[in-house]
């Protein structure tokens, strides 16, 4: 399952990202409201985590915006903020659940596995193009009667490419919605993983290709 944490203080979205990856989840950190609504409109979620008081963009007004797209997806509030108003007018913009600082760690992870449990999507997503489906549950690429298991990363490159097919996304893109802008990694990262998920779309025989667009960067492809 994949959560997005959208929390300003950086030292506590990586403690919260160490509690979620010990217990399986696959995460992914943003610090501000904008990045925040950019990887909700790259991805898909089993639950988004959101600060508040965040800059750019705030907290509230990002989920409305998660909501005004119709999407079901379970949204845990976060916040300093404890007083009722603040709590009233995060459910009233659609939040499933409310959580003021300082937390326990133990009740975190319950409320995320509670949300993640609700959430309705989980069952059955699968993303489909060319005669290549990724199966978003089980984190595999499928063609016909073959099928080749993807690791958290090659599955993070593939999802984003099949949601966005014929799309360039540039290595810096890439870079920094998959890892990170507080990676150490070097950019040839990138390179790395493509090549991996390329060889593994060989495995299957499948008629799409992540194909280098010369300056410009990487798009997913029907062959031919």
């Amino acid at each position: 399952m994949r959560i997005l944490i959208a929390e300003d203080e950086v030292e506590l979205a990586k403690a919260l990202q160490f509690l979620l990856e010990k217990n399986k989840f696959s995460v992914d950190i943003v610090h501000n409201g904008a990045d925040a609504l950019d990887c909700f409109a790259c991805a898909a979620y089993d639950v988004i985590v959101l600060d508040i008081m965040m800059p750019k963009v705030n907290g509230l007004e990002v989920l409305r915006q998660i909501r005004k797209s119709r999407s079901g997806v379970p949204v845990l509030m976060l916040t300093a903020k404890a007083e009722i108003e603040d709590r009233v007018a995060g459910l009233d913009a659609g939040a499933d659940d409310y959580l003021p600082k300082p937390f326990a760690s133990k009740e975190f992870i319950a409320r995320v596995k509670a949300l993640s449990r609700r959430n309705a999507d989980y069952t059955d997503l699968i993303l489909s193009f060319g005669d290549v489906a990724l199966d978003c549950n089980r984190y595999e690429l499928l063609c016909n009667s073959k099928s080749v298991r993807l690791n958290n990363k090659e599955f993070q490159l593939a999802e984003l490419f099949w949601r966005h097919p014929h799309f360039v996304f540039s290595t810096n893109h890439l870079m920094d919605k998959i890892w990170g802008q507080d990676c150490e990694a070097d950019i040839s990262v990138v390179w790395t993983y493509i090549g991996f998920v390329r060889k593994k779309l060989k495995q299957i025989q499948g008629n799409v290709e992540i194909r280098t667009v010369r300056g410009a960067g990487y798009s997913l492809e029907t062959l031919g």
